[in-house]
Parts: C-alpha cells; sequence; structure tokens
C-alpha cells in the first residue's frame, strides 16, 4: 500500500462518514475525491476480493440484489453496491464503505455500467462475468448495440480467465470468439416453430453472414431460442435453463429453473431472465437450488424496481423505466393487473438518464388506453415530450393531468380515483422522487446504501 493510496484511501472514508452522518447520504463523491488523489486506488480496495461483474443493458440492479441474496445462503461476507451507483465513483466508493474481514476471503458482487467495466479490470481481476443483456439504450452514451458490446469485451479481455456467465437467448453474447469459460443461461420451451423478430428489433442479424435471424420461440425483443437458416449459426447450449413458467402476476412470478420450482415476489417475464441470472451465478459458487429457492423468497424490495410505497394510502409502485425494450415490458407487466390503477409518467433527460428522449417513441404506450385506466399523470424535467408522447398514444384530455413539478405530482397522486398506481420514472426522476419522499417521511432514503 503506497503512501498515496494510505491518503486517497483515508480521503475518502472520511468524506463517506460526513456525508452519511451529516448529509443523508452521498454514493459518489467519495469514489470521485479518492480517485482524484489516486487514478488507481481500485488496485489496492478491491486486490483482496472475489469480484461478480454483472454488466449490460436492463437487469443489473435486480440481478444484483438476487445474486446478494443467493450467495449469503452460503457466504457469510459479501460486498455490493445496491442502489445503482454503477460507474467507477460509486464502485470505488462501495469498496470504501466495506469493514474490515478477517478469514474466509470476501465476495464482492458489483453492478458495473457497460462503459465501466474496463475501468474495473484495468485494476481488478474479477472471477466472474455476468451479461444480462444489450438493448439500444442512451444513445448520445453508448451508440448502437454493437459499440455497447464492444465496450464490455474490451474490459473482459483484461481478464481472460474470468468465467463469462452469459444471457444465451441474445444473439450477441454469441457473436465473438472469447478465451474466457462461458456458461450460459436462458429458456427451454417446448412449443417449437419458426418465426421471426418484429421488423423494429434490434440486433436480429447473423454475426456470420447477415441474414435476418429466426426463431424456434421468442420470449421477448430479440431474446430466444435463434438460429440462422442460412449459415447455421444458432443458440449454444444452456446450461441453466426456465423449463416452465407456472405463474406471473404484477407482484410475482413463478417458475422452474431445469425442473426445480421458484418463485420471485416481482413480476414480469424480463424479471425471471435476473433471476435466472442470479441462479446460474450461485450454481456457479456452489449455492444448492434449495437454497436459491430459500433466497428468491424474500420479499425484500429493490431501489426502484417495482418498489411499492404507502402514500398516504395510495400503494404507489415505483419502476424504473430508460430504454423501449424496457419499457415495453414494464407495460406489459402492468397489463396484467387484475385491479384498478392509475398511471404516472415521470420522464427526465440528464446524463444518467441519457440526454436523448427520442426513445419514448419506440415505446407502445398505445396500449394504454385500452385498460381502461381512469388517470393519467406526466411529469418530470422533459414533462412536455411525454406528455404529448401520451396524446398521441390516445390517452384522453380529460382523464390527464400534467404535473411538471414531482413535489406536486406526488400531493396530485394523493388524489387519484385509484388506490393502486404505477409510477414509471427515469433514472434521475427515480432519485429525484424518492429524495422527496424521504424528506417527507414516506421512506428511507437509499435503500441499503
Amino acid at each position: 500500500m503506497t503512501l498515496r493510496s494510505t491518503v486517497a484511501t483515508f480521503a475518502g472514508r472520511s468524506s463517506y462518514w460526513f456525508l452519511h452522518t451529516f448529509m443523508k447520504g452521498g454514493s459518489s463523491l467519495p469514489g470521485k475525491i479518492t480517485t482524484k488523489i489516486d487514478p488507481e486506488i481500485l488496485k489496492h480496495l478491491g486486490q483482496n476480493y472475489d469480484v461478480i461483474v454483472i454488466t449490460g443493458t436492463n437487469g443489473k440492479t435486480l440481478t444484483t440484489a438476487l445474486t446478494v441474496r443467493v450467495l449469503n445462503q452460503k457466504y457469510d461476507h459479501i460486498l455490493t453496491n445496491p442502489t445503482g451507483s454503477n460507474m467507477e465513483q460509486g464502485i470505488v466508493t462501495t469498496f470504501l464503505r466495506a469493514p474490515k474481514v478477517k478469514g474466509a476471503r470476501p465476495i464482492a458482487v458489483l453492478e458495473v455500467d457497460e462503459a465501466n467495466v474496463i475501468k474495473v479490470t484495468k485494476y481488478i481481476k474479477p472471477k466472474a462475468f455476468v451479461f444480462t443483456n444489450i438493448f439500444r439504450d442512451q444513445m448520445d452514451r453508448y451508440g448502437e448495440i454493437y459499440t455497447t458490446y464492444q465496450k464490455i469485451i474490451d474490459g473482459v479481455a483484461l481478464a481472460p480467465e474470468a468465467t463469462i456467465i452469459a444471457n444465451g437467448d441474445a444473439p450477441i453474447f454469441h457473436s465473438k470468439n472469447l478465451p474466457n469459460p462461458i456458461i450460459y443461461y436462458g429458456f427451454k420451451q417446448q412449443d417449437e416453430k419458426d418465426i421471426k423478430a418484429k421488423p423494429n428489433t434490434d440486433g436480429v442479424l447473423c454475426p456470420n453472414c447477415q441474414h435476418i435471424l429466426h426463431y424456434r420461440y421468442l420470449t421477448y425483443s430479440n431474446l430466444g431460442k435463434y438460429f440462422c437458416p442460412n449459415c447455421g449459426f444458432e443458440r449454444p447450449e444452456l446450461k441453466y435453463a426456465i423449463t416452465q413458467i407456472s405463474n406471473l402476476t404484477p407482484t410475482s412470478s413463478e417458475f422452474e429453473v431445469d425442473g426445480h420450482a421458484m418463485k420471485i415476489e416481482i413480476g414480469g417475464l424480463y424479471n425471471i431472465y435476473n433471476a435466472l441470472a442470479a441462479y446460474a451465478v450461485g450454481r456457479f459458487l456452489g449455492v444448492t437450488p434449495e437454497q436459491i429457492d430459500t433466497a428468491f423468497s424474500e420479499d425484500k424490495k429493490v431501489f426502484g424496481r417495482q418498489e411499492v410505497i404507502d402514500l398516504d394510502g395510495k400503494q404507489v409502485t415505483l419502476i424504473l423505466v430508460k430504454n423501449p425494450v424496457g419499457l415495453n415490458q414494464v407495460l406489459d407487466m402492468i397489463a396484467t393487473d387484475s385491479k384498478p390503477f392509475s398511471f404516472v409518467g415521470l420522464l427526465n433527460a440528464n446524463y444518467a438518464d441519457g440526454i436523448d428522449t427520442s426513445w419514448i417513441w419506440d415505446g407502445n404506450f398505445e396500449k394504454l388506453p385500452a385498460l381502461n385506466i381512469p388517470a393519467y399523470i406526466t411529469g418530470g424535467e422533459r414533462y412536455k415530450d411525454i406528455t404529448f408522447r401520451l396524446k398521441v398514444a390516445g390517452v384522453p384530455d380529460d382523464k390527464h393531468a400534467v404535473v411538471p413539478e414531482l413535489k406536486d405530482v406526488v400531493e396530485k397522486i394523493k388524489t387519484l380515483p385509484t388506490e393502486h398506481v404505477y409510477v414509471l420514472a427515469t433514472y434521475t426522476a427515480v432519485l429525484q422522487l424518492r429524495k422527496l419522499l424521504a424528506d417527507q417521511g414516506y421512506i428511507k432514503e437509499g435503500m441499503g446504501a
């Protein structure tokens, strides 16, 4: 440990203590201060950990949370970044706040932004990488999906011995030959056909011959059992698979993994992939299916992911949305609700959200008017964009309230005609709303940060 790293660590831990003692938190500033003093501080902070890096477009935060639950069934000391602070400074802060551990080597399960994988692997050699999916997201930061994947594998290239645990249903994860050992997970369905994805779906060209991929079955977007009828490229063999889906509701999912019955207290087909990824990590590290089932049965809410908040009798479900694929999956999920609900859309366009809001036009908001929703609210810093999008989708003006300010949104929610309210919000809007609700005493800010 060098003098520079010692000073940097002291400064970072001191700032973390001050922020969390007097300022109600702060997940990135301590990391910024630390890396300013010592840009290579991760080499020191992470050297004694077995690190699992979880990355991809959608599902990182829930996959990370579920993986931690699973590993807690066997391992005593697990470090993680629970609030989605997944860039370099947030990851540094995660290590700064870690208690000293004696005995067994601790595990760090880290959600890592796709463009920041290389900033981690430059100093830390992970034990495993988990790839959730790659969808079009924040075009201003990432570009197209192939550019995003290249950012990830540029980081993976610095750790060629680490095992990759990848979503086998995503063609992009089978598009390049990597030296790493690879474990694939995905869905196994009995009813097989010969179908294509929808015409506007990204990532459906064969990486070998550029022919349009076909599917034996599709789960959603470009995920499924794909094959190329032109050159024979096809989905790799799955080591872990969803073999049956028993029941889906807005608040729970029942399914089988390789014949083992499982249940998670969160809705949406897309979240079953996240559970399957966590299952695969657990099995990779020696956790039994029975222990994983126990871990999944815990009803712990995850920051901004179907978190339910009691707002003076209104049950407000807060859901992060940030790209068309994720948005459409959320819309499909809330459409399964058998009880009446109101709808709130909050749109920001800061750096962490992606400054380009055009993605909302690829979301299937046209689904909403058919659901007989009695009341809508739109707000956020880009309220004009989301308001116009819902108007074009056919949402009636007499059911639609435009409320730009979040403090006014909170008060308006209290007057909605339904007990249940879904709030779909971009990342910084989630943060702003949660801080407002924490200041008013409705929730605890940070959820474990």
